[in-house]
């Protein structure tokens, strides 16, 4: 995976849990030195093209509570009893393989279990918080691309004589998108550059519980640059006009794109959530 030579890919969500994913259906039943892994997985980003996946599955069903009965597994793909189910065809992001993965009788060796077992949610969310800070860079592309695409068209494209550019309507466009995108892009930075002090320290911060404001401006960051990445986009489109809703111009696909980063890797409404329960543990202490 470092050198690239293979592609990896995360198998949590299936069709009926997605943002309840501790309600999964895919089992490991322990047989002496192995899990036999059963089930499927959807969504999965890489998974057509995947090498090796990192699996969730349930070792406990009747664990009290479902969390604790998770356990992650390391899975190469040419494991017998792996297949590749359908490959989405998706709104955007196609440059992006997305497809089902099914488990039928899969023979793991126990010494692939990551982490320890039962207490694979603990794998999950240890990488939550990096996930959305580095995926929350996505956006901040997609927003300039749409920048550049438009202010650049506003130059070239005339009317009435003049380049639109001059025009204020045009102009509150271009300014809202420029400030959309540097706010983002200053929450993004300022976060990573919290996390690399916070990793060289060994220093936590602290709002509501350990480590709580990373955990909600982890959130925040991505909440917030997924969302203006979407407006940015249409504005882009409104200020090409016509030649914004052909596909002449790539103003279309950038919306498309952009519009991903507000579901996946945790819906929008998820990410609220977290900052709103970061937030009350805060005040309820005061």
């Amino acid at each position: 995976l470092i050198s690239g030579e293979w592609i990896g890919a995360l198998a949590m969500s299936e069709a009926e849990s997605g943002s309840d994913v501790v309600s999964m259906k895919t089992t490991a039943t322990k047989d002496g030195d192995h899990y036999i892994l059963n089930g499927t997985k959807y969504w999965i980003t890489n998974g057509p093209d995947a090498d090796v996946i990192i699996v969730y599955a349930k070792t406990d069903p009747k664990a009290s509570k479902p969390q604790h009965g998770i356990t992650a597994f390391i899975v190469e793909t040419k494991t017998a009893g792996f297949s590749v189910g359908q490959k989405m065809v998706k709104l955007g992001m196609r440059g992006s393989h997305t497809g089902e993965l099914i488990f039928e009788n899969c023979r793991i060796p126990a010494s692939n279990v990551l982490g320890e077992v039962n207490r694979g949610v603990y794998v999950m969310f240890s990488g939550l918080d990096i996930e959305r800070l580095v995926l929350a860079a996505g956006p901040l592309g997609l927003m300039q691309a749409s920048c550049d695409l438009a202010f650049n068209y506003a130059q070239e494209r005339k009317s009435f004589g003049q380049p639109i550019a001059n025009y204020q309507f045009v102009q509150g466009l271009m300014a809202d998108m420029y400030t959309r995108m540097q706010s983002c892009r200053s929450y993004v930075y300022a976060m990573a550059k919290q996390l690399d002090i916070m990793k060289k320290t060994g220093i936590s911060g602290d709002l509501g519980k350990k480590g709580g404001f990373i955990n909600m401006d982890c959130a925040g960051s991505i909440l917030i640059s997924a969302e203006c990445a979407t407006k940015v986009a249409l504005d882009a489109i409104q200020i090409l006009g016509g030649a914004g809703y052909t596909y002449d111009y790539p103003a279309g696909r950038l919306l498309r794109d952009a519009k991903l980063y507000e579901i996946g890797a945790g819906t929008t409404e998820i990410r609220k959530m977290v900052i709103a329960r970061v937030i009350n543990d805060y005040y309820k202490r005061q």
